[in-house]
């Protein structure tokens, strides 16, 4: 008997996770809410997390993709999720110097 992980991700989430942000862009075109929460994070903390994340697992400059794309829907900058961190705090604490300063754009 083989038993499936349930994937916890709404499909914005996964989005963010995938790295998909042209499925971002059109999820959030339908109408999903870019302030959403899954999991205790924001998209956008999700974003900064993610982009931050990659980078330093492959040794590589720090992108601004998925968050861009969410501050272009209207995700907040100053949202915080259940887990208590806003986007910015999130970025500070990656050292994600160009998130950090975009994020800021939007304040």
């Amino acid at each position: 008997m083989t038993s499936e992980i349930e994937n916890l991700w709404t499909p914005s989430h996964q989005a963010v996770e995938d790295g998909d942000v042209e499925r971002l862009a059109r999820l959030l075109d339908s109408g999903v809410d870019p302030n959403e929460e899954c999991c205790g994070m924001t998209l956008l903390a999700h974003a900064v997390d993610y982009e931050a994340d990659v980078a330093i697992q492959g040794g590589t400059e720090m992108g601004i993709g998925s968050i861009a794309v969410l501050l272009a829907y209207g995700a907040s900058p100053q949202h915080v999720g259940s887990q208590g961190v806003s986007p910015i705090e999130l970025a500070e604490e990656y050292s994600h110097v160009l998130a950090e300063r975009l994020l800021r754009r939007f304040i």
